[in-house]
């Protein structure tokens, strides 16, 4: 040991540092996907006991990965920190009604580790009542779950209540805090809390109270942290996304007794509308979620070196997982090694949960390139661009050309589509828009795409597309943005085998299909981009198929069309009768009558 400090100390004199240890980097799949009897696993949440076990909760979802019916809350353990992983068991079976959202904390003086959760019927989501149960093992038996619904909600809060999801803390002091969230039936206010222990989780008590109006920031899947001074920081999901940023926080002086003030976001820390988890590693906070700002994918965990005033962003952060990412927890694993447990997978979020294992030299290294960026498009026959842009736009497949409903159309027998490859002239970004095509078709199954634009994922994911669905006999129309989701849907699939018109568009505040010139659906359409994120990477516009090459047209398609505005009702009629020429605001037009070569 001597002769090793003097080598270190000679090299110091000569100007040599010793070298910095190399990051470390481990996962592996805990909970997958139609494993142990469950159809789903979501919701992870993790802790380490007092032995040194680590204990990985998720909830069980019997029937499929929606948030009610038959839910169990399960546990992996590993008693290695984290390298190896014993069997799935079992904590919490209430039949067929619901336990979830897993919050469980650790008494550093009994090794008590105290689980909370939410209990509701299984066909009654809102009915929701909190829970807890112990062990006093580290983890390896469980206590039944206790109704502490006397303790931990008020009568008002009768349409919802959540506890965490994720871990909770115990203070400097020896006080645990979880977080909750709350919503009454009748009450206009809603919004988060603080549950207290100041009995090693024996007994619970309401703490700090933050209660908003609708359609205010409403703080949701709260994660607490203690500081260095002795104020607890707390992180929040804001449902409403009412303010710019998703990120809401919050202090308290008084160790969860009162908020300091009311949450507010930070649009500094960019995120989607989801769970994230905070945990105080050494001098700094580290924060896990997607890093995309309105998708679930791209999990990342980002640093904050000055109490959580402001954070890394995701180019600094480090990214763990570049696909579809959701909910997600951490926990110390000892100096310099953190654990991240996610919702991850290639296609889905919801696929598995999954345990990353990393150094704090791991956080350090560069990320790279984001690997959905989408390269040069393949060289390939084309079809002209009749915009003042001239878009390149690719015929994938053997098309063939036929009769249409002005001249000539391309016929598509489900082998065959045209890509246009993602340029700012075809970025319809945050501004009103106008899609049109004709369309003829007689298939009887599907679903079948016409325009797909920009991304595909789950729920407000950024992007725009139109289907033919002649299995539910309708069409179907999607618009995401950063603030959420609106989906159109037609009462006819028009799939009679004749030529039919039509449009949609982003206008006044809603967005419209029409067909055949007439109107037939309509909603309020959120504002925002539905290029959100593009610096994740961003497609540009296929025809005829879905983004993956999926869903396919088989039939006809003619003189489709993309304006960075919303045309008149004149000027789309004008476009219907006549196939007029409107080239102001044109970002695409397609006649679609030509192959070349």
């Amino acid at each position: 040991m001597q002769k090793l400090v003097s080598l270190v100390l000679v090299g110091l004199l000569l100007g040599v540092t010793p070298a910095a240890a190399a990051p470390e980097f481990d996962q592996q799949t805990l909970y997958a996907k139609g494993t142990g009897g469950y159809s789903c696993f979501r919701i992870p949440a993790i802790v380490k006991a007092r032995d040194g076990g680590v204990l990985a909760f998720a909830e069980g979802r019997v029937r499929d990965c929606g948030d009610d019916g038959d839910i169990d809350l399960v546990v992996r353990r590993s008693a290695d920190n984290g390298k190896t992983w014993g069997p799935v068991t079992l904590v919490a079976n209430m039949g067929a009604d619901t336990i979830g959202n897993p919050a469980p904390v650790v008494d550093r003086q009994t090794g008590r580790i105290v689980l909370l959760s939410t209990h509701n019927p299984g066909d009654n989501d809102n009915k929701r009542t909190p829970y807890v149960q112990y062990s006093n093992d580290n983890g390896l038996t469980w206590t039944a779950p206790k109704n502490i619904a006397a303790q931990a909600t008020r009568p008002e809060w009768d349409y919802w209540y959540a506890t965490g999801p994720s871990h909770g803390i115990q203070l400097s002091s020896g006080r645990m805090v979880v977080g909750g969230n709350h919503e009454g039936r009748e009450s206009v206010l809603q919004g988060g809390h603080l549950l207290l222990s100041d009995d090693g989780g024996l007994n619970w008590r309401i703490g700090a109270v933050d209660d908003r109006l609708a359609n205010t920031v409403k703080p949701q899947e709260m994660s607490p942290v203690e500081l260095p001074d002795g104020r607890i920081l707390i992180a929040a999901r804001d449902q409403n996304g009412s303010e710019p940023g998703h990120r809401a926080f919050a202090t308290s002086s008084d160790g969860g007794l009162t908020f300091d003030r009311p949450f507010s976001t930070d649009p500094r820390l960019v995120a989607p509308v989801i769970q994230g988890a905070t945990i105080r590693h050494g001098s700094r906070l580290l924060f896990s979620a997607p890093a995309h700002p309105a998708s679930r994918e791209v999990m990342a965990v980002r640093s904050s070196r000055d109490g959580g005033r402001t954070w890394d962003t995701w180019q600094r952060g480090k990214v763990i997982h570049w696909g579809p990412a959701a909910y997600s927890d951490m926990v110390v694993l000892g100096p310099g090694y953190t654990g991240l447990l996610y919702e991850g997978g290639t296609a889905s979020a919801y696929e598995s949960i999954r345990f990353a294992r990393f150094t704090e030299s791991y956080l350090a290294k560069p990320n790279g390139t984001p690997p959905g960026i989408p390269g040069p498009a393949l060289p390939g026959p084309t079809t002209p661009d009749r915009s003042p842009h001239t878009n390149k736009a690719y015929v994938r497949g053997p098309g063939s050309i036929v009769d249409g409903q002005f001249g000539s159309a391309l016929g598509l027998n489900g082998s065959q589509f045209v890509e246009v490859p993602y340029s700012a002239a075809v970025d319809l970004g945050s501004s009103d828009f106008t899609v049109s095509a004709w369309f003829r078709y007689g298939a009887g199954t599907g679903p079948r795409t016409i325009l797909w634009a920009y991304r595909q994922g789950e729920g407000p994911t950024p992007g725009l597309y139109l289907r033919a669905e002649p299995d539910e006999k309708r069409l179907r129309a999607f618009l995401g943005v950063e603030q959420g989701y609106v989906t159109l849907y037609s009462k006819s699939a028009y799939n009679d085998d004749k030529w039919h018109h039509v449009s949609l568009q982003r206008v006044s505040g809603d967005f419209v299909m029409r067909v055949d010139g007439y109107q037939v659906a309509a909603t309020p359409a959120p504002g925002g981009s539905v290029t959100a994120g593009r610096e994740f990477g961003v497609s540009g516009v296929h025809i005829g198929q879905r983004l993956d090459g999926t869903q396919r047209f088989r039939g006809s398609l003619d003189e489709v069309r993309i304006y960075r505005r919303a045309l008149s009702i004149d000027e789309l009629y004008r476009l219907r009768v006549s196939n007029e020429s409107l080239p102001r605001g044109a970002a695409l037009h397609l006649p679609l009558d030509k192959i070349t070569p």
